[in-house]
């Protein structure tokens, strides 16, 4: 039975190191708060499973590492922030980047296209854009954009 003990606490603390990891290598994935638990739980399993089992200072223990996880976590994605982007992409996400239309900008309708980074999103504009125009945008709703141009269309 001793040896389940310390293989359940060893499974729980390489499965918490692996969360630590993981976040460690891409930012936001929000493990470093189960990755911590999984940590203390696991030690705990190893060490103390009297306290974790049969005490409620184990789950007093894990509910401080939790704490504390989320304590370090904020301020943590706040300093990485500058270096590492959001895993997912929302049209509001991308106010203020500027793009390149691909397909024509036609006013008041979502026909256009326009490259974003890599990706492409539907457009509208108050103001045909031909293919090929710089654009910032300028708001973000669903699955579109709303963009103007960056310099002013040439008169012909």
């Amino acid at each position: 039975m001793a040896i389940l003990f310390n293989l359940v606490g060893i499974v729980l603390v390489v499965g918490g190191i692996v969360f630590l990891a993981l976040e460690l290598v891409h930012p936001g994935a929000l493990l470093f708060i189960p990755g911590s638990i999984l940590l203390v739980g696991g030690l705990l399993y190893m060490f103390l499973p009297d306290t974790l089992l049969n005490s409620y200072v184990g789950t007093l223990l894990i509910v401080v590492a939790a704490v504390a996880a989320g304590l370090i976590e904020v301020p943590y994605y706040r300093w990485v922030a500058p270096t590492h982007r959001p895993m997912s992409t929302t049209s509001a996400g991308l106010v203020g980047d500027e793009a390149v239309v691909i397909v024509p900008v036609v006013p008041d309708t979502l026909r256009g296209k326009v490259r974003v980074r890599s990706e492409v999103w539907s457009a509208k504009s108050t103001v045909p854009i031909p293919v090929g125009t710089r654009v910032r945008i300028v708001h973000g709703e669903g699955v579109s954009v709303s963009v103007e141009p960056l310099e002013p269309p040439r008169s012909s």
